[in-house]
C-alpha cells in the first residue's frame, strides 16, 4: 500500500524516498541502474513530474521531483515500480518484489530548502563513504548539476536557475554551495576536537 502523502499540489517539489524491499539491495550491477534511470526518465515523462535532482544507493534512491499534475509523485512512483520490478525480475529470476511498495514525500517549501535538500540527496554516497566526493559518484544528478553533463532526466529548477545568468555562474554557484557546506563541517569537526 502505499504512503500517506501529503496533498501533492502541481508546481511544489517533493523529496522522495523509495527503498528495496525489506530494505534489500534494489541494484546488482551497473545495468541495473541504467535500466532504472531510463525507466525514470519514461515514467517521469509519462507523469508530467519534472527530476531536478536524484542518487541511486544501493538499496534506496533519493528524488526531488515536481509534479506537473496532482498525485504525479504518486503515479511516477507507481509506475516506475513496476517498470523496474518487471526488468528487474525477467533479468534475475527473482519474483519476490525488488521494491518497496511504500514510500516516503515530503514537501519542501523554499528556495534555500530546496538546493538544501539537492545537496543532501547528492552527497548522499559521500556520507556513506562510497567516495570522497560528489563528482565521483556516476549514479546522481550531481555532475548535470555542478559541471553540465549531459543528464536527459534532469531538469532544472528555477532556484537552481536563479543561482546565476548564465550555464557556468549556475554551476559554479552550485558547487560552492557544496563546497561551503564541507568547509562547514570540516570547522564543526576541528571545533569538537577542542
Amino acid at each position: 500500500m502505499p504512503s500517506t502523502l501529503p496533498a501533492q499540489a502541481p508546481g511544489h517539489p517533493l523529496h522522495v524516498i523509495q527503498r528495496g524491499y525489506c530494505r534489500l539491495a534494489c541494484f546488482f550491477g551497473d545495468a541495473d541502474r541504467i535500466a532504472y534511470l531510463g525507466h525514470m526518465r519514461e515514467c517521469a515523462e509519462h507523469s508530467g513530474c519534472a527530476v531536478h535532482a536524484y542518487v541511486l544507493m544501493g538499496n534506496h534512491v533519493h528524488l526531488l521531483v515536481t509534479p506537473s499534475r496532482a498525485e504525479g509523485a504518486s503515479h511516477l512512483m507507481r509506475l516506475l515500480r513496476e517498470h523496474y520490478c518487471r526488468y528487474f525480475g525477467e533479468t534475475h529470476g527473482r519474483l519476490d518484489p525488488v521494491l518497496d511498495e511504500r514510500f516516503q514525500a515530503l514537501p519542501l517549501r523554499s528556495r534555500q530548502h530546496l538546493l538544501s535538500c539537492m545537496q543532501y540527496i547528492e552527497l548522499n554516497p559521500v556520507r556513506a563513504q562510497l567516495v570522497r566526493s560528489a563528482s565521483d559518484y556516476r549514479w546522481s544528478s550531481y555532475r548535470a548539476n555542478a559541471l553540465g553533463q549531459e543528464d536527459p532526466l534532469v531538469t532544472p529548477h528555477t532556484c537552481y536557475y536563479a543561482l546565476g545568468r548564465t550555464v557556468i555562474s549556475r554551476q559554479q554557484a552550485y558547487r560552492a554551495l557544496f563546497e561551503a557546506r564541507s568547509s562547514g563541517r570540516a570547522r564543526g569537526r576541528v571545533s569538537a576536537r577542542l
